[in-house]
Parts: structure tokens; sequence; C-alpha cells
């Protein structure tokens, strides 16, 4: 009730009148502005179109809402805040689903560009959640709108469209929907990007005391690295992470020959320990490394319903899908493709299984399979994502002022 009362009172009335005085003054045409709506900084999400347009004669700025995050003082501060830069730009990016620009009278003139922060179409959001028990019922997200407004939206390849559009209700919009890439995975076909991830891994394994740092990595030696990262459960506001995976039994089984690094969601505030028996083999590395860092110096990734994985599939390197509750998320949340059936690697439940992948990979790892996982969802995705997203603003300005 009370939060139905906060969306009333801000979204319904206080945002959309302020914004229309705002929005009295001219649309500056030089002006973009990035919107956060969760993260308190500059997310990778944004980080290489920012640095890319910083070179271009715009007018950048950023605003973070602490939607999710903040509690509701703070989090309507930051939306005035918000309100007034939004008002009067040409270019607004989010990557997130928000209230904030759900609510709004958006003029004419702005462009709100959707650079959703996921590859691919994995499990389902936005209104495809809508009688799920992850999602709000069609008439909430109606009534309080999290996608709308979107001039463009921007995914990883032809295939997903259509998820997207069912996900954001632009069934009829599909040609606004465009497979430009995403502009974050454009790191991954840098070599400067990819020694100096190496070089991070290294400092980190020798900082934190690990046998094998930095002479016996991948590269230099024979110690797999294998990246643990699990998507979250639950809900937003208290997501927590599984805890399934026995460390314990990893290292018993297979002794030195791998490094496990475990990258838990941002979302998660209380992540699971990693016993002190494990301390020289497995390392929590959540505040210490990007996600995207990790995906380019792991051997193997273990996920579950993680979108990581399409971009891991880049490199065309091992998965390992440990669904251990497979059924119960199919109820949970869904996917947009029969979970077994795409997934480009074995399926399991149990740390067990999971040593048995590892200990026998060239059992089951199917490059080929990879290969046409990749090129099915991630075909826009070729290290020049960034260029095509400034040349679609290009082209708008364009298009506006030639109407």
């Amino acid at each position: 009730m009370i939060g139905d009362l906060y969306r009333m009172g801000t979204l319904h009335m206080l945002y959309p009148f302020l914004y229309r005085i705002y929005a009295g003054k001219p649309v500056d045409e030089n002006k973009v502005v990035f919107l956060e709506v969760r993260q308190p900084e500059l997310s990778d999400n944004f980080r290489l179109l920012f640095q890319r347009l910083s070179r271009e004669p715009y007018h950048l700025h950023m605003s973070y809402l602490g939607e999710g995050r903040e509690g509701y003082g703070r989090t309507v501060k930051n939306c005035l805040g918000a309100l007034r830069e939004v008002a009067d730009a040409r270019y607004v990016f989010v990557n997130e689903s928000s209230y904030f620009t759900g609510c709004l009278p958006l003029r004419k003139e702005t462009e709100l560009i959707q650079t959703w922060h996921a590859c691919g179409a994995f499990k389902r959001f936005g209104y495809s959640t809508a009688e799920k028990k992850f999602g709000s019922g069609r008439k909430r997200l109606d009534r309080f709108p999290l996608h709308r407004n979107y001039s463009y939206v921007t995914v990883s390849s032809p295939e997903v469209v259509w998820a997207y559009a069912e996900a954001f209700h632009m069934e009829g919009q599909q040609d606004q929907i465009l497979p430009l890439g995403i502009s974050r995975t454009d790191c991954f076909f840098q070599p400067e990007q990819l020694n100096a991830a190496q070089e991070k891994l290294e400092q980190v394994l020798g900082a934190a005391g690990m046998d094998g740092a930095p002479g016996e990595l991948r590269g230099h030696g024979r110690k797999k690295i294998v990246l643990y990262a699990p998507t979250f459960r639950g809900k937003v506001a208290d997501a927590r992470s599984p805890e399934v995976l026995d460390f314990e039994k990893l290292h018993s089984a297979l002794g030195e020959d791998y490094i496990f690094l475990c990258k838990h969601h941002p979302f998660v505030k209380k992540r699971p320990a990693i016993p002190e028996t494990c301390r020289g083999y497995a390392l929590d590395v959540t505040e210490l490394m990007e996600i995207e860092e990790l995906l380019m110096v792991s051997d193997i990734c273990i996920s579950d319903y993680s979108s990581l994985v399409f971009e891991y599939s880049l490199f065309e390197r091992p998965m390992i899908f440990l669904a251990y509750d497979l059924e119960e998320y199919y109820d949970w949340r869904g996917f947009y493709y029969p979970y077994e059936e795409m997934a480009p690697g074995p399926v399991v439940r149990t740390t067990e299984e999971v040593i048995e992948c590892l200990k026998e990979p060239e059992q089951w790892f199917d490059p080929q399979r990879v290969r046409a996982f990749r090129e099915k969802f991630m075909s826009g995705c070729d290290g020049q994502a960034t260029e095509r997203l400034v040349q679609l603003m290009k082209n708008a300005a364009v298009k506006k002022h030639g109407e």
C-alpha cells in the first residue's frame, strides 16, 4: 500500500507535472543524458559509449536514480535532479527497467534509447513475467509502466527481437528494436583489454597468496581458471546467491589443477562464504574484478540462468550449466527458449556432476554447438556495436531535422 501511494504521488503526479514545466526550455541538440537506474556510478553497460561520445561535440551528463536501491526519500531527490537533466536533452540512454522513464510525458524531440544491459534472451523479464511469481500482474505493469517511451531498443542479434518486443510490450514496434549489438561487448575484441584482464587476474591471485599466480596461469602453464557466476534467486530487494556448489568436494576430487573464481550478482548483498579450507583454490572476486575481465581470463564458465553465457560464447570456450532448481525456476520466472535445448553445454544439478564434467571436458565440449549458439544470439556483437550506436544517434538527428 505504501509503495503504491508513493508511486501514485510521484509517477502519476509529481514527476509528470515538473517534467512539463522543465520541458518548456528549448532542447539542447547536443545534450546526452546517461541514466543509471540502480548503480551508483557509470556502469560497464555505458562506459565504452560514454568514452566514445566524449570525442564528439556532445554535452554528456549522468544521473543516478537509485530505484530499488535507495530509500524513497533519496530516490525522489535523485529523480527530481534527473528531471531537469532529461527535460531538455536530445538523447537519453537507459539500460534497465525504470518507473521513472516509464512515467514521463516525453517530448517528441527527445530520443530515449534503451541499451538493455543483458545480451541474448534467456530468462523472462518485463511483460514476459506478467503472470509469473517473479513479475507483477499485467494490470499493475500498465498502471506503473517500467517499459515505455522507447525510441529505440538495441539488442545482440535479429533472433531475439521478438523476445524484447514481448518484454517491452512493443509487439507493433519491432522496427524500433535494432540488432546493433551490445556496446560493452566491444572490449572483448580489443587485445589490450584482454592483456590487461590477464595482468589484473595475476595481481589479484598474487595478492591473495594463491598458488600458481602468476606463473602457472592460462597462457603460462596448465592451471585452469574456472569462473562460477550464478544469477540471483528471489526478488531484487532480497536477492540471494545459490549455495549448491561444494568447493571442498571440488578440491578433494580435482586437486591443484584448477582455480575457482566466484562472481556473484551485484544485487546480492550477503554472499555465501568460501570455506577457509579452500583458500588457495577458490576465491570470491565479486569486488575485485569486473565480469567482463573474468569472462576474458577464464578457461571454463559455470553458470545457471545468467545471460553472461551469451557473452562468454564469443570466446567459444566450454560452459557448464548448474541448474539444480530448473523446474522451480520455470515456475518462478521462465525462459524464452526451452532451457535444455538452448544451453550449449551440459546441464547438471550437483557438485558431483560438475566434477565429472571437469575431469573429462573432451567428452562433452562441442565447439560447433557453442559456435552455432554464438551466431544465433550474438551476431550483432563484433567489436563495432558502440560505433553503430553513435551512427544511430546521428541518423536520428538527420531524420528529425528532415521532418
